[in-house]
Parts: structure tokens; sequence; C-alpha cells
């Protein structure tokens, strides 16, 4: 927290505690929605209510819109059935469709139930779509003109238009409503007020479609720089625009999503302050990986035959094994999933990824396995199991071979793990995406977990099969 929100929740603190409403309200009008927003978060429900009851509409819309999702559940409980919709009402469409999203079903009904039919009909329009959509996220309020129409024409809708956002472009649409191209304010400027528009019209304006992925609505942006781009209905019908301040918000959407996937949770424990609801959607991924975990354990079990010393041997190195495996795995799925969700164009060639990482794998796993199996030697040197003669020790060559074939089926399990891990962390971001699930949770716990199991099992094979 900085220090400016530090000095503000310091000098609200003491107003909220004695209700004093005549003095906050003064405070909290020269103060920025975003900081008010994290005192907002900071304090209890009945500094909340005071402060919102000092807001101006538009300032609390903002900080209703501003504040994490767990503490705007609070707020919806907190604000009376007045308060709220004349919150609504002052969001953009595009922010106020999300809000009424998160909202119980009866509530979000009221709500719209008391806005306009203007408001209503264009947040309904929004809610069709998904929300993690480019329909999901568009401002439908867009300045389009026909392509017959003049400079001084469009020039007049501009003035007319009640838009509060900034726009850089006028659309074009023919007759038909249908999408032709885009015209720069700069030239509604520079050009003699007759010129027909068509005669302006930038045929190659960039635009996406009402059911692209917000993630690849994203990349476009990123590729190309863009400030703003049209979102066009299946139809080819201009349906409304996304402007970079949106994108940048989705981008920290994808960024803590896969964040909380690849961490094995959700974003939806953020919604409440419950200890239980966050406990129980942990649980629902740790619970797997404790069963993951039993099938590493049914593994081990599984090599304990009648040669003890040698399987107390091999299972001093298990821990390495899956140590060092499941991050070289780890490292490549990493790239991968960074790779999918940027839209890097190698990244989404499977067979020029596969060629890379199975280079980089095989140098990898080659030094892993060559340091590890020295490292074995030396720890079986230093202190050899009992039953296992350390070579320097041996007094015969057949008490010298095993520890011996236990540093080299290490060393080749330590090679094959990281060849089996990497691959795993090459193909499955690739698998899932093409299925349609979140490529981020193959770097989640229950891959990792899996992979464990997989690299125990090679290496406990390998150990019981050579230096048995």
């Amino acid at each position: 927290m900085a220090e400016e929100q530090k000095q503000l929740l310091k000098e609200i603190e003491p107003l909220l505690e004695a209700e004093d409403n005549a003095a906050l309200r003064p405070l909290l009008e020269d103060q920025r929605a975003s900081d008010i927003a994290e005192v907002v978060e900071l304090v209890d429900n009945d500094g909340r209510h005071l402060i919102f009851d000092a807001l101006e509409t538009p300032v609390a819309a903002e900080v209703l819109e501003k504040v994490n999702e767990a503490t705007r559940e609070r707020l919806f409980e907190l604000l009376n059935d007045h308060e709220i919709p004349a919150i609504i009402a002052e969001l953009d469409y595009d922010d106020a469709a999300d809000l009424l999203a998160e909202m119980p079903d009866e509530v979000a009904d009221k709500v719209l139930s008391s806005l306009s039919q203007t408001d209503r009909l264009q947040i309904h329009k929004l809610m069709r779509y998904s929300e993690d959509s480019a329909g999901g996220i568009m401002d439908p309020l867009v300045i389009s003109v026909s392509k017959d129409a003049t400079v001084a024409e469009a020039v007049s809708k501009i003035r007319a238009a009640e838009i509060d956002e900034d726009f850089y472009s006028v659309y074009v649409v023919d007759q038909d409503g249908r999408f032709v191209g885009d015209v720069r304010l700069r030239f509604l400027l520079t050009r003699p007020e007759q010129t027909r528009i068509g005669e302006l019209i930038d045929p190659d304006t960039i635009y996406v479609q009402t059911e692209m992925d917000q993630e690849e609505v994203r990349n476009i942006f990123s590729k190309n720089d863009l400030i703003v781009a049209p979102v066009l209905d299946g139809e080819h019908r201009l349906a409304g625009r996304i402007t970079a301040d949106r994108v940048i918000e989705v981008a920290e959407e994808e960024a803590a999503e896969d964040l909380y996937t690849m961490a094995g949770t959700d974003p939806d424990e953020l919604e409440s302050f419950s200890v239980f609801h966050a406990a129980r959607i942990r649980m629902t991924w740790l619970l797997p990986c404790l069963a993951g975990t039993a099938v590493t354990a049914t593994v081990m079990l599984f090599f304990d035959t009648h040669r003890h010393a040698v399987y107390l041997a091999a299972a001093a190195f298990v821990p390495m094994i899956a140590a060092i495996s499941g991050n070289a795995g780890l490292q490549t799925s990493a790239i991968v999933v960074s790779g999918l969700a940027t839209g890097h164009l190698a990244a989404l060639k499977f067979s020029t990824v596969f060629t890379r990482e199975v280079r980089i794998a095989l140098v990898v796993a080659l030094c892993s396995g060559l340091l590890g199996a020295i490292a074995c030697t030396v720890l079986i040197n230093v202190k050899a199991p009992k039953g296992v003669a350390a070579p320097a020790r041996a007094g015969t060559s057949e008490e010298a071979i095993e520890p011996a074939r236990l540093v080299f089926a290490f060393g080749t399990a330590m090679f094959s793990a990281i060849m089996v891990a990497t691959t795993l962390g090459l193909i499955l971001p690739f698998l899932f995406r093409g299925i349609g699930i979140d490529p981020a949770i193959s770097s989640g716990p229950l891959v990792t977990t899996a992979n464990d199991s997989i690299s125990v099992a090679i290496y406990m094979a390998l150990a019981v099969a050579l230096a048995g």
C-alpha cells in the first residue's frame, strides 16, 4: 500500500469511528476513486457503508467497479435497493453487465427492472455474450456513419452523440449496416466539408468478432499496437468497440487466472472473505494430489522386494529424481503456456516448439544425469546403506558391483525421467488447449503430481532391475 493510501486511511479511520459524515465527505471529494477503493477494502462493513453514503453517485460507481470481488459482494449486501440501481446506472454498459453478472439473480433482476429501457436493452445485449468473449467486454456505444455521408454530416453526428468516452475514429457502414472500415478523426478535421466519407475509408481496419475469446483480443491489440478496435457480429455488422484500457484489464485478469491455476487454486476464492470457502476451493485441487502421492507410495511399495538393501539405497534418491524431473517438466510447460497465452507464433506451431524443447531437454537430461550420477557416487561412498558395499571398502568385485549398478541406474533414470517430464510439459498444454481446457492446468499440481509418480516408477524399475 502506497504512502498516500496509508495517510488517507489514517485520516479516515477517526472519522469513521466518530461517524462524522460531514467531515468525511469533503475529505473524499479530493481523492482518486482507486485510492478510495483500497481504503474500502481495508475497513469494516460499517465503515464501507459510511464511505459510500459520503460519496457522490458517479464516484461511488467508480469505487464499486474497482474494489475486489469479495468486497463487492459485501457491498451488494450493505447497499439498499435504491442505492445499487443508481450506482449501476452511472457505469459504462460493459462494466454494468460485469457487475450484474456477479450479483445474485434476484438482485440483478431487480436492478435491471429499475433501469431505463435504453440502459436495460444495452446491458441485456452484452449479457447475451460470454463474459470472456469480445462481445462480453465491448462497449456497445459507437459512432457510425454511412459511406455516402459527407464530412460535414459526420461531424454533426459526432456533436450530437451522447458518448462520455474518448474515441479516435468514426466507423463506416453500408446500406445494410455492414461494417466497411473506419475514418480517422484527423481526416474529418482536415478535409473539405463536402468530401464523401467513402473516399476517406481505411479498408484494412483491424476488427474482432463478438465470439472471439478475450485472450485472443488481447493478443491482437498487443501485436498491432491498437488503441481501439471495432467488434463485429456474425453477419459483419457493427456491434461495439473495445478500447485499450479494457484490454489492459483483461490482460491482468488472464495473468492472475493463469497464476492461480498454476498454483493449484482458483480466482473464485477471492469472491468471498469466508475461510471455509477458500479452503474448500484449495482442497478441491489438493485432494487429487493426495491421491496422486498415494500412487507414488504404491509404486515404492511395489518395488520393496526381497533385496531390501537395494530398495533402501534406491529409495534414498527418490526425492532427487522427483524434484529435478518435475521442475524440468514445469519449466517446459511454463514456456509453452506463456507462448500460447501471448499468441507467440512459434508457440502456436507444435512442430517448432517440439524441435526446440526436445533439444533443450536432451542437453538438460544429459547434464542432470551425469551430475546426479556423480552425486550418487559421492553419497554412496560417504555413507553406504547397510548391505550395499562402497567400492572403496569392497572386498571383492561381487561386493563392489551393486553400488556401481545403482549409480548407473540413477543416472539413466534421471535422464529418462527428465525426458518424459519434458515431453509431458510440452504436449499437455497443446492437448488441453485443443479440447478447450486452460493450458495453465498443465503446470498445476495435478499434472506435477502425476509426473512425480511416473518419474519414480521409471527410477525404481531401473534401480531394481540394474542394481538388484
